[in-house]
């Protein structure tokens, strides 16, 4: 069965360059064993980064013998819903992809908020 967006329409990739996913497939599917529940599509910022690494998170450096490739702004990836929740909280919180972000996560943050930070590439520059 295929999965949904936040939208209610088919779940759209996040990114496959470098491949997102608990699956590492490019989607923010849901997943039994994904405790951190990586669902939600977000393109990274500054701010957002160094507010992970300061959370003990570093998406920045790469781990290959994890298959992770390092992030940097601009990049889209699929997010633990818990941390981008802690980030909006800080006012760190990065854009959400909708058609790409996962309907699951609707059942901790409502669709308002997610269109509140919606991606809009007009509005937003990464160097």
């Amino acid at each position: 069965m295929t999965e949904q967006n936040v939208l209610g329409a088919e779940l759209a990739p996040c990114n496959e360059d470098p491949a997102t996913g608990y699956r590492r497939d490019g989607c923010c599917g849901t997943h039994p064993d994904d405790r951190g529940r990586h669902e939600l599509c977000a393109v990274m910022t500054d701010e957002f980064l160094t507010f992970s690494r300061r959370r003990g998170n570093d998406l920045v450096t790469p781990r290959p013998k994890l298959e992770f490739p390092g992030l940097e702004p601009g990049d889209q990836w699929c997010l633990c819903l818990g941390r981008w929740a802690e980030a909006l909280e800080e006012d760190a919180a990065p854009p959400v992809v909708l058609e790409a972000t996962n309907e699951a996560v609707l059942d901790e943050v409502p669709l308002s908020t997610l269109t509140e930070h919606e991606y809009d590439p007009d509005a937003h520059e990464f160097e």
